[in-house]
């Protein structure tokens, strides 16, 4: 019997004798937050890892049907702190639907800078922190320098540089300040160089490719069984991006492509459209794509108000609704129920870190352990967005 079998058809129990349960987490660092994964394994080898949930869990959904519609908006930073506004977009999306209301051109154009540049911080962080996970220390840094460049200009805009608070129900917070926008050009300009510089580092790292060709592979028809979405679900080579297929905001008036996984690693090192580096260099391609969005976004921004009319005091009509965004992890859905009240009635987030959470266990027969690692951090989870 072939090894993989054999791992996968053995028995728990008296007929494993040699079985140990060990726990992954909820303090390792390569875990990327408060997670447990009690892993069943024979030595290095996995037979496999059940993900334990709800160490961060700290009662979002029922804090919205609590405070004011208004007073909503800073809580839906902590979904995700990584991509906040994703989290801001999705709420006053939301509620702007309950209300009949929509936000400025110009609100929605600034929402998709703001969004985009964060897109990039969020992947920063993925990369970088993946490299480091499977043994590559010097990238990270690399990563988090960039990172702060970003946060200083998304400082400059609304005032903080993890959670946002940017966005409002009816448009943003703030306009542009003075300067901001050939501040942000040039931003774009030196990261253009810096992914390049990237890829030499990195991603065409014959070690990096080595370790990553054909591991923990996803095939896209089991990638849609799981429900696996964003890059995760991209990665398998499922062209499926929000932004495309079901436009918001300022996204119908954006030129970019979709980038999917293709088995980039290379046949010499077995790679398959799906494993492990796909999902990472899936990450790295939507970075160009995003400096594209932006880009098109400041030399098209049209001129005019950021905030629609709205109420002092938001009592949307009863009704319930349903609204999807595009996070840096995917798809992130808000469904929403009013009673007609000043609080909402009923608050559901949908996010994709929960989802990807879902394939681990059936990916992890016949792992090694560092190899659980590496599929953990090339599913890019956020302990916040799995509990909420």
């Amino acid at each position: 019997m072939a090894l993989d079998q054999l791992l996968i058809t053995r028995k728990f129990g008296a007929g494993a004798q040699d079985e140990m349960i060990l726990n992954v987490g909820p303090q390792h660092p390569s875990t990327h937050g408060v997670i447990n994964f009690i892993v069943h394994a024979d030595g290095e080898v996995i037979y496999r890892a059940v993900p334990e949930v709800g160490y961060l869990h700290r009662s979002l959904e029922k804090i919205g049907e609590i405070v004011t519609w208004t007073g909503y908006m800073p809580f839906t930073d902590r979904v995700d702190y990584i991509a906040a506004m994703f989290a801001n977009e999705g709420w006053a999306l939301a509620v702007e639907k309950l209300l009949g209301v929509e936000a400025p051109a110009r609100a929605q154009y600034l929402r998709a800078i703001s969004c985009e540049l964060n897109r990039i911080g969020s992947h920063l962080i993925s990369i970088g922190t993946m490299a480091m996970d499977v043994g590559a220390t010097t990238p990270f840094p690399y990563a988090l320098r960039e990172r702060e460049a970003i946060n200083d200009l998304i400082e400059a805009l609304c005032g903080a540089r993890l959670t946002f608070n940017y966005h409002r129900i009816g448009g943003v917070a703030y306009d542009l300040p003075p300067g901001w926008a050939d501040r942000c050009t040039a931003f774009l300009n030196h990261f253009d160089l810096v992914l390049s510089e990237w890829d030499r580092l990195i991603s065409g790292n014959e070690i990096y490719l080595q370790r990553l060709a054909g591991l923990a592979t996803v095939s896209a028809e089991m990638a849609i069984d799981y429900g696996l979405v964003g890059p995760n679900l991209r990665g398998s080579g499922v062209e499926f991006d929000l932004r495309k297929a079901h436009p918001y905001g300022a996204y119908r008036d954006f030129d970019f492509e979709v980038p999917i996984g293709r088995a980039y690693a290379g046949a010499k090192r077995g790679a398959k459209v799906g494993d492990c580096y796909d999902r990472f260099y899936v990450r790295v391609l939507e970075c160009r794509e995003s400096l594209k969005i932006v880009r098109q976004a400041l030399a098209k921004l049209p001129p005019g108000e950021v905030m629609a009319k709205v109420p002092k005091r938001i009592k949307p009509p009863p009704g319930e609704v349903m609204v999807r965004v595009e996070s840096a992890r995917g798809e992130m859905g808000w469904y929403v129920v009013s009673d007609g009240g000043e609080r909402a009635y009923r608050v559901r987030e949908r996010t994709g870190s929960f989802l990807a959470m879902g394939i681990v266990e059936e990916l992890s027969k016949g792992l090694m352990i560092a190899d659980l690692i590496a599929l953990i951090a090339s599913l890019d989870v956020v302990a916040p967005e799995i509990d909420r």
